[in-house]
């Protein structure tokens, strides 16, 4: 059956694409808030207006909406911020500077205490759920090999220099990325991720030529 919800010009038929979009967007707040486990689908349905039949419509049980979550938010949104600004640059050493410098920038204290969503549900499903951990592998791995991609281009066109391996290389930067908001959340310390990123951007200032 089909939702109805009424407004100044009469009854209308809900949009089903809006209706999974707002039902993602809210679980995603409640993950990135309080973890996969301790999210609650009654908060959802508060948050969003929408019935538990309509929710389960579109996802069958909390698992399925965890995982997309994973596929349709957390994975899309790292790739546009992190990966595609790196790749598409014609100095991806650079591109990435900037792309943390902004990142570092743009968040506030509320949001480093929440911390990195990737890594939060890496640290808390890995273990617990294996379609979590392949998803969540997934999305590194896109985070990887854009940077390899990167960086393999950037020693091709000596930009970078050619005795680094990039593979290695960008293996590190995402631990070292990762390990900065993780320490930085952890100490509820906006100095400290600054602290930190300063010491990426530096060691990235060393693989230039």
């Amino acid at each position: 059956m089909l939702e109805i919800i009424h407004d100044s010009q009469g009854p209308s038929k809900r949009n089903p694409v809006r209706t999974r979009e707002k039902l993602l967007e809210a679980a995603f707040a409640q993950i990135h808030s309080h973890g996969f486990q301790a999210a609650s689908l009654d908060e959802i349905l508060s948050d969003t207006g929408v019935t538990k039949g309509a929710l389960y419509h579109h996802f069958p049980n909390k698992t399925a909406l965890g995982y997309a979550v994973v596929d349709e938010i957390i994975g899309p949104s790292l790739v546009n911020h992190w990966v595609t600004p790196v790749i598409e640059a014609d100095h991806p050493l650079e591109a990435l500077q900037q792309v943390i410098r902004d990142a570092g920038q743009s968040m506030t204290l509320d949001e480093l205490r929440l911390g990195c969503p990737l890594n939060n549900l890496s640290q808390e499903m890995s273990t617990a759920d294996e379609g979590f951990r392949t998803r969540l592998q997934s999305i590194y791995d896109q985070w990887r090999e854009g940077l390899v991609r990167a960086f393999e281009r950037a020693i091709n066109e000596g930009q970078m220099r050619d005795d680094v391996d990039a593979d290695t290389v960008a293996s590190f930067i995402i631990a070292a990325l990762e390990g900065c908001i993780g320490m930085a959340k952890n100490a509820q310390s906006m100095d400290m991720l600054m602290q930190c990123g300063s010491g990426v951007l530096e060691y990235l200032e060393t693989l230039k030529r």
